[in-house]
């Protein structure tokens, strides 16, 4: 009688742990899921990051090609420069203009690259700030102004600042670069 009664509570005992069991192996299960699910996110928003990086490097590409066209200053100083991108310096107390340029708005005062990148949710913009004039006194040997007299030599300098979209509206990226040109 005593092998009975001790069974029967060895049978409860033993649903019991195999609950806990399961219990267990849901809530792993579950985590397993959760974390792979954040995994995915991330490396979904990494890739569009990416993508919005390359677009920027690419409007770049597209405003160094707009500087090295220009022969001249000219463009910088006309009437609609601002609307075309193309800014003059600020003095050294006002904020730089590409902290000024609303980039989400359609109408900005930015130029959008004409290159078309089919991956982006938008195309890259850029503006062009002519940030300095360096003069520079002829070199020791004159090897920078060969064929253009003596004298001093004028470099003018730019800043690009493009900000690049990625496969969706919610990765943005901006990069900055200085260029240089000899006019």
């Amino acid at each position: 009688m005593a092998n009975a009664t001790l069974s029967r509570t060895q049978q409860g005992m033993a649903l019991f742990i195999s609950l806990a069991v399961l219990l267990m192996l849901t809530m792993l299960g579950l985590a397993s899921v959760q974390s792979t699910a954040l995994q995915e996110q991330m490396v979904r928003n990494s890739y569009d990051t990416n993508i919005a990086f390359l677009a920027a490097e690419s409007g770049l590409v597209d405003a160094e090609a707009l500087i090295e066209m220009k022969s001249t200053m000219m463009g910088f100083s006309a009437p609609d420069a601002n609307e075309n991108g193309l800014y003059l310096p600020v003095s050294f107390d006002a904020p730089s203009h590409w902290r000024l340029v609303d980039w989400d708005h359609v109408d900005g005062n930015y130029k959008t690259a004409v290159t078309n990148l089919a991956s982006t949710a938008a195309q890259p913009k850029y503006i062009i700030e002519h940030v300095k004039t360096i003069v520079s006194d002829e070199t020791q040997w004159g090897l920078e102004n060969i064929g253009q007299g003596i004298g001093a030599i004028t470099h003018e300098v730019f800043r690009i600042t493009v900000y690049g979209t990625g496969g969706s509206n919610n990765a943005h990226v901006m990069i900055q670069s200085t260029y240089g040109k000899q006019f």
